[in-house]
Parts: C-alpha cells; sequence; structure tokens
C-alpha cells in the first residue's frame, strides 16, 4: 500500500526539533518560522510537555468519555481562568474542522434556524459544515451544497446588517484573524458592531480562534482586542503542541442535551495531559507577553524591508504579501536560508512561529530575509 498522494511535499524529513528550529534526516538545521501550521505553541519538544505526555502515557493514555476523567475537568478550569472564560464549559474533540463543525452544529440545536453567514476569503475546514463556511469553492464537495451560507466581505457591518436583518441567520461564523485568507485582520470596532447585530437578531457569533488563538495573537484570543465576548469559540492547533486536540468553548446561556455532541477520543487522557502542560508553560514563561513582543519587533522591521507590498499581522501572526508569487522566494529561504515558512494564497508569506521565538531568533530571521529578497 502506499500513501494517499494529496500533499505536495517538500523533499525533506525533519526528524527532530528544539524549541524553534527542527532537524532533517541528515542533521541540517532549520529556522522554524511556522510551527507546523500554528501547532507548535510551546516550542518543539520542551521538556515540562515531554515528561507530561510521557508520565501520563505509562499510566493510562486513553479510556472512553462513559466515566469521569479529572484531567478534562482540570483543563477547562486551568483554561477558563488564564483565557478569560470561566463561567463558560468546554467541549474537547479532536481537531479545528471538528470544533466548527459542532459549534454551528450547537448553534442551529440553539435557536431552530439554519442559514450560517461567514466571510469571504474564510477559511473554517473540509469537513460537510467546516468546508461549506470556508470560502473556496474547490473545497466543496457536491455532498456538501445542502447547506444554506452567505458570505459577505470582511469589515461590512452594512453588508452584515442586512444579511442578519432577515432574521432567518442561525449563526455567524469569524476567524480572529484571517489565516488562509491572508492574514487579514478583522477591525475592532467592526467586531464590536458585529457582537451588538448578533445580540439584535438572536444569531450565535462563532469565534474560530483555531490559528489566532492560544496567545499568538499577543492577547490569549485575537477577538479579545475588540473587548468583545462570543458565544462559542473554537480551539485546536496550539492547544496540544501537536498532539491532536481541539476544543469548544460554550457560553452558559447554551444548555446540553445528551446525545446532541458526542466524541470517541476527544479529551483523551493523554490529550489532556499536554494540554495542561502547554497551559502550565504559557503561563510560567510568559509566552503571550512573548508573543506580543517578538511579533511587535518582526512587524516593524519586516516593514522596513523594500520589495514586500504590505505587513500585515498581530502578535505571531504575521502576513508579508508581495506583488507577485512567492513560491520562489519561499523556495530559497528553506533551501538556502533554512527557514521555514508557510504560505496564504500565491502572493503572502506566513509566519506562524512557536510563541518561544526568542529576539535572538528574530532578528535571525530578518537578517536571512534580507539575504534571500
Amino acid at each position: 500500500m502506499k500513501l494517499f498522494d494529496v500533499y505536495p511535499l517538500f523533499p525533506i524529513e525533519i526528524v527532530r526539533g528544539k524549541g524553534c528550529h527542527v532537524y532533517d534526516a541528515e542533521g541540517t538545521e532549520y529556522l522554524d518560522l511556522y510551527g507546523g501550521h500554528a501547532v507548535i505553541s510551546v516550542g518543539h519538544a520542551h521538556p515540562a510537555y515531554v515528561k507530561a505526555i510521557s508520565e501520563q502515557v505509562a499510566q493510562l493514555g486513553f479510556y472512553s468519555n462513559s466515566v469521569v476523567n479529572g484531567l478534562q475537568r482540570r483543563l477547562a478550569e486551568k483554561l477558563g481562568k488564564i483565557c478569560g472564560y470561566d463561567d463558560y464549559s468546554l467541549f474537547l474533540i479532536n481537531s479545528g474542522a471538528e470544533a466548527n463543525e459542532n459549534a454551528i452544529k450547537l448553534a442551529s440545536f440553539h435557536n431552530g434556524k439554519k442559514q450560517v453567514l461567514a466571510f469571504r476569503h474564510s477559511f473554517h475546514g473540509r469537513t460537510a459544515a467546516a468546508v461549506k463556511v470556508t470560502d473556496i469553492p474547490k473545497y466543496v464537495a457536491p455532498v456538501n451544497e445542502g447547506m444554506e451560507v452567505n458570505f459577505v466581505e470582511l469589515n461590512d457591518i452594512d453588508a452584515v446588517r442586512a444579511e442578519l436583518s432577515k432574521g432567518t441567520y442561525s449563526s455567524v461564523i469569524i476567524e480572529g484573524i484571517q489565516g488562509i485568507g491572508g492574514i487579514q485582520i478583522p477591525d475592532d470596532a467592526f467586531m464590536r458592531e458585529l457582537r451588538e447585530e448578533c445580540d439584535r437578531n438572536d444569531v450565535v457569533l462563532i469565534l474560530d480562534e483555531i490559528q489566532s488563538g492560544y496567545g499568538r495573537s499577543g492577547r490569549f484570543f485575537a477577538h479579545q482586542y475588540a473587548g468583545i465576548k462570543a458565544d462559542l469559540i473554537t480551539v485546536a492547533k496550539g492547544i496540544c503542541n501537536g498532539f491532536p486536540m481541539s476544543g469548544l468553548i460554550v457560553s452558559p446561556k447554551f444548555t446540553p442535551v445528551y446525545g446532541q455532541l458526542g466524541t470517541t477520543f476527544g479529551g483523551n487522557h493523554l490529550g489532556c495531559a499536554g494540554a495542561i502542560a502547554v497551559l502550565d508553560i504559557i503561563e510560567k514563561e510568559n509566552l503571550i507577553d512573548n508573543a506580543a513582543k517578538v511579533g511587535a519587533y518582526l512587524l516593524d522591521e519586516l516593514k522596513k524591508i523594500d520589495g514586500i507590498k504590505e505587513v500585515r499581522g498581530r502578535g505571531l501572526m504575521i502576513g508579508l504579501e508581495f506583488e507577485q508569487p512567492i513560491k520562489e522566494i519561499r523556495t530559497k529561504l528553506l533551501f538556502e536560508q533554512k527557514v521555514f515558512t508557510g504560505v496564504a494564497g500565491t502572493n503572502t508569506i506566513r509566519l506562524l512561529p512557536p510563541l518561544c521565538l526568542t529576539m535572538d531568533d528574530a532578528k535571525e530571521f530578518v537578517a536571512r530575509f534580507k539575504h534571500c529578497l
């Protein structure tokens, strides 16, 4: 049997990591400014994370959700205190798409409505409901076509108001910062007005913080810059530093009903131990403050470089847009300067490094990037 070929691959096998660096099978060191799609939050092979995972798997890696799991409760309490949503509830699952899937479903159960409003250039996943609220038509299979979704431009509150006033919408789903869409940031004023419109029309506000959450923006959640609260928040990626895990943070206004939501692997003992360790490390090492500080330095320095059309971002979620396709630049960065970066579309380089990126690492990246250009 061979692998089903769905990914274009660089001819590099990464076999080891430490902090913000990874190493290939030949021992070559790379500076990691991508964190495996924003997944590595506290750094590769962090000793405290490795210890927590190792000790837990030696004791109990998994048992079903039909019995009490004290680790789930510890994780929920700790997450609530750190992120400022301690009066909300947590439903643990496995992937970002699954979190969004359950959010859309729970919103519809709550108010009985069918339509969902989403935004142009959004990305929320590739499963049935998640892909329908993703503004990339080629990802939508014929079987997904039945769901009622409309898209409006980001930051266009008049368009939002016109749609929600119809009274047919169950929910609005929006990214804290659009990732695949090119690091597009919702205006704070727009977010506050969006919250008001959802309240006015009995519409559930879903904040997809899968990529922009867990401290990446310099706040725990990117939407907290606007001073608002969401009804449902989806988290994944950085929640467990590489172990597959996600969560749905649920407002007290939702009443759980047995059987509406469920999962086999979600909230397993091994994942919870890793996720608790991630929050401990974020707290002890002040990684959210570090993301804000080092991110501000990168944004400032990168804006000084000629040849970049626009630099956008918050914290350690940064987009570098060029007039021309960036495939050659990204390839040169990887193979000549030994730097991993991501992409958003054809013209934007995406930076999503671990939150432990040091100022020295940031300076080294800027130097290598200038050399590449």
